[in-house]
């Protein structure tokens, strides 16, 4: 609501925008000084911290119609446009439209509100907080509407397939109720998820509830992005000579792929359409990363191929050149 320290405070300024600013303006700036001002970003930064205070006030009048409008009549009055003269005729003017129903023209008489007009003595703090604290003025001038409830922070841990596939999660009150709660499939990790009407009740509604997402690792599977990764070994025979390979997908099921010989460790191969499902239909990609794997222990024929093939590529030098680039550098 509305108050007298409003004389003082120039919202505007706190959030760098003009006076005329459309209400897609000041969303838009609020956000901009709430990323890099936010208390999680400023760990112990009193001066970011009082700012971020000063821009979330300005912010939650200007974003308010009704709060804004009143707020400019204030601003207005404090830079002396506004003319304190009774009168009911039309003046284009407003102080003539707001304070013509407090004033009466005859000495002596209760104005409207509770405001007594005796020897003409009305200060403008007695007037606003009549205007401004739900007071008898007329029509209730500067009321404000019934406000929402707050909004109301929280975590929850998923686990990867909860995340991936999505899940609805129970969510204890500090006074023991319990909201239950739809999380979406594909949410991330540190994700903020707003639920509607699932915060603190108030007099217009309850207000949101700002779910904070912390997702578990799964053993095999790994994220980027909308795609779904995976590691998977091979033999050294299988990635030299060429092979078909069995691959797991987060559904269950598996995908053959084909390695061409030649294959080398690190490789990625792309299968389309096995990732994380998207609110349009569509899904990423699960991205196999090929890892050719070395044995650890060999014995009597495996060792005699190993030790046969090493004798028959004695002349290749997979790090030729390597020195040569290193000095050149």
């Amino acid at each position: 609501m509305a108050n007298q320290d409003w004389f003082d405070r120039d919202f505007y300024k706190s959030l760098g925008v003009a006076s005329d600013a459309t209400a897609a303006d000041v969303k838009k700036a609020y956000r901009k000084l709430a990323k890099d001002l936010h208390p999680d970003k400023n760990p112990g930064d009193a001066q970011a911290e009082k700012r971020f205070k000063e821009i979330s006030e300005a912010y939650s009048v200007l974003s308010d119609p009704d709060q804004r409008k009143e707020y400019d009549a204030v601003r207005a009055m404090s830079h002396g446009r506004a003319r304190f003269t009774a009168g009911s005729g039309p003046s284009g003017g407003f102080s003539d439209d707001v304070f013509s129903g407090f004033f009466s023209r005859q000495s002596g008489r209760q104005a409207p509100g509770g405001f007594s007009n005796q020897g003409g003595n009305i200060s403008v703090e007695d007037l606003l907080s009549g205007m401004f604290t739900g007071g008898g003025g007329p029509g209730n001038f500067g009321q404000a509407p019934p406000r929402v409830g707050t909004d109301v922070e929280a975590t929850t841990t998923l686990t990867f397939r909860q995340a991936v596939e999505g899940d609805t999660v129970s969510l204890r009150r500090g006074d023991g109720s319990t909201i239950t709660a739809r999380v979406p499939a594909g949410v991330k990790d540190g994700q903020k998820i707003r639920l509607r009407g699932k915060g603190n009740p108030g007099p217009a509604g309850n207000g949101d509830l700002i779910l904070i997402v912390s997702v578990q690792p799964h053993p095999l599977f790994g994220r980027s992005g909308d795609d779904l990764t995976v590691t998977v070994p091979v033999t050294f025979a299988e990635a030299a000579l060429g092979a078909q390979i069995a691959v797991p997908t987060f559904d269950g099921s598996t995908v053959t792929l084909k390695l061409a010989p030649g294959t080398p460790s690190g490789r990625v191969l792309r299968v389309k359409g096995k990732g994380v499902a998207r609110k349009d239909g569509s899904a990423g990609d699960l991205l196999v990363n090929v890892s050719v794997a070395v044995p650890q222990k060999l014995d009597g024929a495996a060792r005699e191929a190993v030790e046969a093939y090493a004798a028959a590529t004695a002349g290749d030098d997979p790090r030729a050149g390597l020195l040569e680039a290193a000095r050149s550098a």
